[in-house]
C-alpha cells in the first residue's frame, strides 16, 4: 500500500513540474516577444508618467508600423546598457531636429559648470530615432548622446494601467 502512494506522489510531482514549467515558458515568451509590465522609476517623462506608474507594453507593432514621432517607448540606455530608459520619440529617420543641446553629461561633470545650451539642426540618420524626456529640464536623453538605434528599442507603451485612477492610453 505504501509503494502505491510513493508512486501516487511522484506521479503528481511529475504532472506539476511539467504544467510548471510549460507555464513558465508561455510566460517568457509573452513578456519576451509580445509584452510587459513596466515601472516608472524617475522624473523624465512628468507630468506625462510619474513615478511608480505601472504602463502596458508591446512589441509586436514594429512588425507591421514603423515607430512614429510622439510614441513613448521603452529603450535600452545608450549609456548604460543594464538600465531600461522610457521617452518620446521625437524625430524618426529622415526628420530634421532642431532643439537645444547641452554640452556632454562627461564636459559638465568634468567643469563643475553649468553647461550653456545652443541650438542645434540636425537629421535623424538611417535606422535610428530621436529621443526626449517630456520634462526637458530634468531629462538625460537625445540631447545629450545623440539619435539611438531602433535595435535599442523594446517595445512601445500602449497604456498606463497603475494607479487605476489614471488608467489611459498613451
Amino acid at each position: 500500500m505504501k509503494m502505491g502512494m510513493g508512486y501516487t506522489v511522484i506521479s503528481r510531482l511529475r504532472t506539476l513540474a511539467r504544467y510548471t514549467i510549460a507555464y513558465a515558458c508561455i510566460t517568457h515568451c509573452t513578456f519576451e516577444y509580445v509584452g510587459d509590465f513596466v515601472l516608472c522609476k524617475g522624473p523624465s517623462m512628468e507630468p506625462t508618467l510619474f513615478s511608480d506608474n505601472v504602463l502596458l507594453t508591446e512589441r509586436l507593432s514594429k512588425y507591421w508600423r514603423k515607430y512614429q514621432s510622439g510614441d513613448i517607448i521603452i529603450a535600452v540606455s545608450p549609456i548604460n546598457a543594464s538600465q531600461f530608459i522610457c521617452k518620446r520619440i521625437v524625430a524618426v529617420s529622415g526628420e530634421k531636429i532642431t532643439t537645444l543641446k547641452p554640452h556632454p553629461l562627461e564636459a559638465e561633470s568634468a567643469s563643475k559648470q553649468p553647461s550653456e545650451m545652443t541650438m542645434v539642426t540636425d537629421y535623424v540618420p538611417h535606422g535610428c530615432v530621436w529621443i526626449e524626456g517630456d520634462n526637458k529640464g530634468n531629462s538625460s536623453d537625445s540631447r545629450y548622446y545623440g539619435p539611438i538605434p531602433l535595435g535599442l528599442i523594446r517595445s512601445r507603451v500602449v497604456c498606463r494601467i497603475w494607479p487605476l485612477s489614471e488608467l489611459t492610453g498613451l
